[in-house]
């Protein structure tokens, strides 16, 4: 079940050039309140963002459908990745509406190039400047949204403990119209295994959250905003203040769904580890120290294939039998 746009989100904006974004300002810290009470209720909310200008994110829309509809599918399947999630899936089709690829390290130039070259015989050069330029205009949101969380819980005094290596994998999504008027599922429901995302959609909604009376609740996004969103490994760092909160994509309508996400996926060796701030005798320690890559290898494993998505980190690093939040109201896939 669905509910209608009475209900959303909620929507922080960042202001191009205000001083609330200069670290350690008074409007700083109101920013980072905003921030962590909508991490820890929703896990999730909308950031409006002018920085990222509407003409980027067009010409980002533009060249994702030239290589969804120009590239043949035998170029497509190169782009392999011996990691989950990071590789081509598709094409779309009635049976799975969804194409995906996945650009790892893609703040990287070269590693935009390179996806590049499998794609196109010239390697596109403004495809790798557009896509390049706005990955690191993402980057550099997420960088801002992970200060405010750390600032928000008083770490920023002992960033040590907060301190993350990561790089950004960049996904590039299609989401086919159904062929029947029909409510059809475009991307199964589930929690995030990287870190964080940030999503950007281009005009076509579909993106809908958990709630914890059991509804799904569709997204409506303004033309200037993202969705930041807690992924599994951010929760279980923060002792399960923050919520990975299960999302999917729904269709309907005639007209295909395109967006792109930028995830924080930990580097390898990275060890996910609760700091210290957040344990005491009311807030008992919820998970053991974990290996990120591990995990992202289990949650994509066989052994994993039947086990709730929002329970996959419970599984894999719980130290109590606690259940996420989540399924203790029930909702569909």
């Amino acid at each position: 079940m669905v509910v209608g746009a009475e209900f959303q989100i909620p929507a922080i904006e960042f202001r191009t050039g205000s001083p609330d974004l200069d670290r350690g300002t008074e409007g700083w810290y109101q920013l980072c309140k905003k921030v962590r009470e909508a991490c820890e209720t929703y896990g999730c909310f909308q950031v409006v963002y002018g920085k990222i200008s509407r003409k980027i994110r067009d010409e980002t829309f533009g060249l994702l459908k030239e290589l969804v509809d120009e590239v043949p599918l035998e170029r497509k399947q190169k782009n392999v990745n011996p990691k989950p999630y990071h590789s081509y899936f598709g094409p779309c089709s009635q049976q799975s509406l969804y194409e995906g690829f996945g650009i790892e390290d893609a703040s990287n130039y070269d590693s935009v190039e390179s996806f590049a070259q499998l794609m196109w015989p010239d390697g596109h050069p403004y495809f790798c400047e557009t896509m390049n330029t706005i990955v690191k205009q993402m980057e550099e949101l997420n960088n801002i949204i992970w200060l405010m969380i750390i600032d928000s819980y008083g770490l920023e005094e002992k960033s040590e403990s907060a301190t993350m290596s990561y790089k950004t994998l960049l996904r590039m999504m299609k989401y086919m119209a159904p062929s029947s008027e029909e409510y059809r599922r475009g991307l199964h429901a589930h929690t995030d295994k990287p870190a964080s995302a940030i999503i950007c959609e281009h005009q076509i909604p579909g993106l809908e959250i958990a709630g914890k009376d059991g509804q799904w609740i569709k997204l409506s996004l303004s033309p200037t905003s993202f969705v930041f969103v807690v992924g599994d490994p951010l929760m279980a760092w923060s002792n399960g203040r923050m919520k990975a909160v299960k999302h999917r994509v729904m269709m309907n309508g005639d007209k295909d769904r395109y967006s792109i996400a930028t995830f924080t996926v930990p580097v390898e060796g990275m060890i996910i580890k609760t700091p210290d701030e957040f344990v005491d005798e009311q807030h008992p320690r919820l998970f053991k120290d974990f290996d990120f890559m591990d995990f992202l290898f289990f949650s994509f494993s066989e052994q994993a294939k039947h086990i709730e998505s929002a329970d996959q980190i419970y599984t894999f690093a719980s130290l109590s039998p606690l259940i996420s939040d989540q399924n203790h109201a029930h909702v569909d896939n």
